[in-house]
C-alpha cells in the first residue's frame, strides 16, 4: 500500500482488549494506526516461524542492550519481514550455532582423513617396500660374493711361501 493513499477502518473492541492495545502501543512508541496496520499485516502475511517450535522445553531470559540506532536497523527489520525480536534473535543464534557445528565436523573429518593414509600413499608405500626387499636381495647377493672374493684372497695369501718367512717361519722342502 503506498503512503499517500490511505483508508480508514472503524471497529468496536471490548474495552479490555482496548486497554492492552493501548499499553502496548505506548510501550513500544507506536500510534494506533502503526498498530494495527501492524496487526492485519502480520494476520495477512503469517510470521515465519524460525525454528521456534525446538524451544519448547524450559526457558531462559536472555538481556542485552544495543545502541538505538541499530535498535531502529532492527526494528525496521523486523517490520519488514514480519518478525519478533525474539524470533530474529533466536534465528541468529540458531544459524550460528548450525555453522559452528558444521565447522566443528569438516576439521574433525579434515583432522580423520589426515591421520588416515590414502589409498595412494598406500600403494606408494607397498611398491617402496617391494623394491626395498628387491635391494636387500641385491645386497645379500653382493655380500656372499665379497665374502667369496675374500675366502680366495685368504687362501692364496697363505699358499704364499714368503708370508711365512716374514713371520719367521720357513718351509724348507
Amino acid at each position: 500500500m503506498s503512503e499517500t493513499e490511505k483508508k480508514g477502518i472503524t471497529v468496536k473492541i471490548d474495552a479490555d482488549l482496548h486497554a492492552q492495545v493501548r499499553q502496548y502501543i505506548e510501550a513500544n512508541g507506536m500510534t494506533m494506526a502503526e498498530f494495527v496496520s501492524k496487526a492485519l499485516d502480520d494476520e495477512l502475511h503469517p510470521k515465519m516461524n524460525i525454528k521456534e517450535e525446538k524451544y519448547m522445553g524450559n526457558m531462559r531470559t536472555m538481556a542485552f542492550q544495543v545502541p538505538e540506532d541499530l535498535f531502529l536497523q532492527i526494528k525496521d527489520y523486523l517490520d519488514r519481514h514480519h518478525m519478533t525480536q525474539k524470533q530474529f534473535v533466536l534465528g541468529l543464534i540458531q544459524d550460528e550455532l548450525d555453522r559452528d557445528y558444521e565447522e566443528q565436523q569438516a576439521m574433525a573429518e579434515k583432522q580423520q582423513s589426515e591421520d588416515e593414509p590414502d589409498e595412494d600413499e598406500d600403494e606408494e608405500l607397498d611398491e617402496e617396500e617391494e623394491l626395498g626387499d628387491d635391494e636387500d636381495e641385491d645386497l645379500s647377493e653382493e655380500d656372499e660374493e665379497s665374502e667369496d672374493e675374500d675366502e680366495d684372497e685368504d687362501l692364496d695369501e697363505s699358499e704364499d711361501p714368503e708370508e711365512f718367512e716374514d713371520e719367521g717361519m720357513s718351509m724348507d722342502m
